[in-house]
């Protein structure tokens, strides 16, 4: 069960060559209520990364240089990432924050001090402000308040999850909104696996040509300027 005194359970992403040190950390968030995911490798981690609240990350991987996997997470997307290591000289701390990371903790580091450093961290991954209740994107005209969507003075017809789907991208301007943060948002508990494919492949039927929904593969998707 998750400690009363936890703010929230998040899924986090470890990855971690030391796969008895990965197991051990893992065991211990879970048992805070958090759900964990678990990796060897970099290319495994940039796999991943899409789906999780926090990315907990050691720079020493077998196959990719760990600031290259952190610098390649944070260049697509904002999640919180924590990086680990053994190399604790001031130079590698820079190095690890000049490469996106949010935290540098060196190893060898106790359980509890891991776990204050992740609250901390996700205390200040601050929300982003409300949405505009209308917003427009070129000819690309999104109404929240009356649900309506129009592209150049023409109304489209949308169902409400198109809509919705729709708006929650339009709410992140040039960002990737992950897979699962779509899942969650728009439907709840309420999906199958081709929910969101579906959704989207309808949409750009609907909007017609252009670009107006980027796929980026692996990750999620984002809002295009046709």
């Amino acid at each position: 069960m998750r400690r009363p005194n936890t703010p929230a359970a998040w899924s986090v992403l470890i990855a971690d060559s030391d796969r008895a040190e990965a197991q051990s950390l893992a065991l211990g968030l879970r048992r805070h209520g958090h759900t964990v995911d678990v990796v060897q490798t970099g290319a495994a981690a940039l796999q991943a990364y899409g789906s999780a609240d926090l990315v907990i990350l050691d720079l020493e991987l077998p196959d990719m240089d760990g600031l290259e996997v952190c610098r390649k997470i944070r260049s697509a997307c904002a999640v919180p990432i924590i990086a680990v290591t053994a190399r604790s000289s001031e130079l590698d701390c820079v190095l690890g924050l000049q490469a996106g990371a949010d935290h540098y903790l060196p190893k060898p580091y106790g359980f509890r001090e891991l776990v204050a450093r992740t609250e901390a961290v996700m205390r200040r991954a601050r929300p982003k402000p409300p949405a505009p209740r209308a917003i427009s994107r070129g000819p690309l005209r999104i109404d929240a308040a009356r649900r309506e969507v129009s592209l150049e003075g023409r109304r489209i017809e949308v169902t409400p999850k198109e809509f919705d789907l729709l708006y929650l991208l339009a709410s992140n301007p040039d960002a990737i909104v992950p897979r699962h943060q779509l899942i969650q948002q728009v439907w709840g508990n309420s999906w199958s696996r081709r929910t969101v494919d579906t959704h989207v492949s309808s949409l750009r039927g609907k909007l017609g040509a252009g670009d107006w929904i980027i796929t980026i593969r692996g990750v999620g998707f984002r809002l295009g300027r046709a």
